[in-house]
């Protein structure tokens, strides 16, 4: 993080800051921790799958499976750095994507092409849109002017959304999307995936408007100390309105890449998700208790917990097992996170 955070947190906490920020700079076990644990799993697996494993279908397929659960952390892991949570990513998601796939399946006529496709394809996109901002909205004000827990909000933001996305498809699933929408998960650019390029610039997007914008540091001041930042002259009502406002907009692009990759949309599609995207924050170095957390730990850790899946899957192992294996992995940050302070 730049001068300018560090300064204000110095100002904020006084002499404790300086270890604080050093966390924050280093994560749980640090971005270098996270490459070394990396490297070695890449290692371990190319030794025990040495015809499988280190090939560039490899990789490929690790890029085409990671932009989804990449963005959805996206959406996690800033209210997390401002000391919330937001448990409705998946339904948002899920939604947004029911509502976009309506369009597109139910009221787009099944014979248009060239421009009055992309129009179309351009209302389905703006109709997600708004829905994820309306949620978002409506859910940072509850928090924000409220006051209610974002555990409390986020709850019953999810409940509520899941349910009426069970209620208007009685648990099916919408699918058949035209074919402009489906290349954005299937095609390439020089052999990497366009989702998976997406997804980094959104990353690199959002490590920038953390780090380098008012906003970005007030959230980051938020989640360090709320009380110590409304004192300081910071508005962090405002704050935390945008911070579930952005946080559910990731969403949106989130659904948008899943209902390419699956061509499907669906109320229970990605549900296990949620856990695995606080997961990958904390494996990050995001701490869950707010203030501080790097984009950057969360790219690789995000990266990490794909070469374990695809890795188990090229051993053929069960799935489940790799879920033990990130749910182990957790409770080891956590004790090492613990022990560290």
């Amino acid at each position: 993080m730049d001068h300018s955070v560090s300064d204000s947190k110095r100002r904020l906490f006084g002499s404790g800051a300086d270890r604080l920020i050093d966390w924050m700079r280093r994560g749980t076990i640090g971005v270098g921790g996270l490459i070394a644990l990396l490297v070695v799993l890449v290692v371990f697996f190319s030794l025990v799958e040495p015809m499988t494993f280190p090939r560039g279908t490899t990789l490929q397929a690790i890029m085409f499976q990671l932009p989804e659960l990449g963005l959805l952390s996206l959406a996690m892991a800033i209210p997390l750095i401002s000391g919330g949570i937001n448990l409705a990513i998946i339904a948002t998601a899920n939604l947004a994507g029911l509502l976009m796939a309506w369009i597109l399946t139910a009221v787009m006529p099944s014979d248009v092409v060239g421009m009055e496709l992309v129009w179309w394809l351009l209302f389905a996109l703006i109709a997600g849109f708004v829905l994820c901002a309306v949620v978002g909205l409506v859910t940072g004000l509850l928090v924000a002017l409220i006051g209610v827990h974002p555990i409390l909000v986020t709850l019953g933001t999810m409940t509520l959304l899941h349910g009426i996305g069970i209620y208007f498809t009685r648990g099916r699933t919408l699918s058949g999307f035209p074919e402009p929408l489906i290349m954005l998960a299937n095609e390439t650019i020089l052999g990497i995936p366009i989702s998976f390029l997406l997804f980094t610039l959104v990353a690199i997007a959002v490590h920038v408007f953390l780090t380098r914008t008012a906003l970005g540091i007030h959230i980051h001041m938020t989640g360090s100390n709320l009380e110590a930042t409304r004192f300081s002259g910071v508005d962090t009502r405002r704050v935390l309105v945008w911070v579930y406002l952005l946080s559910s907009l990731l969403c949106w692009v989130a659904a948008v890449v899943m209902m390419a990759r699956f061509n499907a949309a669906g109320a229970d599609i990605a549900q296990f998700y949620l856990l695995i995207t606080i997961l990958a924050a904390i494996l990050g170095g995001i701490d869950p208790y707010g203030g501080f957390g790097r984009i950057a730990g969360l790219f690789v850790a995000l990266i990490v917990l794909q070469v374990i899946a695809s890795g188990f899957n090229i051993m053929g192992l069960s799935p489940h097992l790799a879920l033990t294996s990130w749910g182990l992995m957790l409770l080891l940050v956590i004790a090492i996170k613990r022990v560290r302070a």
